[in-house]
């Protein structure tokens, strides 16, 4: 617990971030405080401590390491700073390394605030917790010094830590011990009474205390700048069975290529022939005569039912003009009144007309010669048998 924190303050605004104005200070290895946003175990904090070589009213701002190393650490020791970085209240009076340093070993550690890591499962979210009005954090401390075996002395420090605010249980079940106000500060640095540790170490439990979430790259004590107390969006945690999910609501899909020319081509094959072939208002043998095509090669279709076939028929048998003037009359008064009937009579596919056929149907002398030229087999009466669709197909 507060195993990192912000420390940006000048070398003199430690006394008066610990209420201590009017008190008398001396620098101590000031020189080698370097302010960072992201102090570690290891670096150089300075400390507000007694002064007992004065008059007993002084403070002295130390430069320490943060990191307590006893006093009774063997030189041959390796020294670790993240060992005893904190010191739990519950115990400072049994344990040898703390109990030992509470009667004259007290000091203040001001920090503009701490960072503390929420857990969720495998995934830690670190905090920036900081004064709403943004003065500086005032922390109980103990500090201690140990000589080396080049008889250098160094001097180190430990944050006492607490059980959680209940505005804090949330994030972590321990906080550091933040003294808030003049009273408790002096408190803790004169009084070598045990007695009232128990009102001093204790929960910061006032409602001035804020937090957001920070960015994970503070864990590496190499980030430092103004980025370590940004604050961030917090991400949705995504599990992976939700990456193999249904999309969500309202979300659009990538639109599917549509097939259309295929499709309207396949329209158009399937389409009836009424649609697809020239209209009706032009019999089959009107369009094959003005193309000069010979009827008896073309393809006719044949009628959909006998009542044609049985027209063209009762047509066929039609007494024929006593002379040539009276037919060419008889087709040129008729031929306005029946062509639209003529554009839609059709002749069976196996019917091969005759000259009295062509005469009954009222077709004009150019066509008449036109179809004579072109038709080279020998034409059938109206009254001759009807021949089949076999022996028609087998003839040619």
């Amino acid at each position: 617990m507060c195993g990192r924190g912000r420390c940006t303050l000048r070398p003199d605004d430690f006394s008066r971030a610990c209420y201590l104005n009017s008190r008398p200070v001396r620098h101590l290895n000031m020189d080698r405080f370097r302010p960072s946003y992201n102090v570690a175990p290891g670096f150089n904090v300075p400390v507000v401590r007694r002064d007992d070589e004065g008059d007993g009213d002084g403070v002295v701002s130390h430069c320490m390491k943060w990191g307590l190393v006893p006093s009774f650490t063997k030189q041959s020791d390796k020294i670790d700073h993240f060992k005893m970085f904190n010191a739990r209240s519950e115990s400072i009076r049994e344990k040898a390394s703390f109990r030992r340093l509470l009667p004259k070993n007290r000091c203040l550690v001001s920090f503009e605030g701490f960072y503390e890591w929420k857990k969720d499962g495998s995934k830690k979210q670190p905090y920036y917790v900081h004064f709403k009005d943004g003065r500086p954090l005032v922390f109980a401390a103990l500090f201690d010094s140990w000589k080396s075996s080049q008889g250098e002395f160094l001097y180190t420090f430990t944050i006492i830590t607490t059980s959680s605010s209940s505005s804090l249980e949330w994030l972590h079940d321990r906080m550091p011990v933040i003294l808030g106000n003049k009273e408790s500060t002096d408190a803790w640095l004169n009084d070598s009474s045990l007695s009232n540790l128990d009102k001093i170490l204790k929960p910061y439990e006032e409602t001035d205390l804020a937090w957001y979430p920070v960015t994970p790259a503070i864990g590496k004590i190499s980030f430092d700048g103004p980025e370590c107390i940004k604050e961030v969006k917090m991400e949705e945690t995504k599990t992976i069975s939700q990456f193999f999910s249904k999309k969500k609501a309202g979300e659009t899909e990538e639109p599917k290529l549509e097939k259309t020319p295929v499709k309207e081509e396949l329209q158009e094959c399937s389409a009836p022939k009424s649609e697809r072939e020239e209209p009706e208002s032009r019999s089959t043998l009107e369009k094959m005569t003005m193309k000069g095509e010979p009827i008896e090669n073309s393809v006719i279709e044949e009628p959909k039912n006998d009542e044609l076939v049985e027209t063209i028929e009762q047509k066929s048998v039609k007494e024929e003009p006593d002379s040539q003037e009276e037919s060419v009359t008889d087709t040129d008064d008729n031929n306005t009144k029946n062509k639209e009937k003529l554009d839609y009579v059709k002749l069976p596919g196996h019917a091969k007309p005759s000259v009295k056929e062509t005469d009954s149907l009222h077709i004009s002398p150019a066509k008449k010669r036109r179809i004579g030229a072109n038709d080279k087999q020998p034409r059938k009466g109206a009254n001759d048998k009807q021949p089949t669709l076999f022996s028609y197909f087998g003839k040619n």
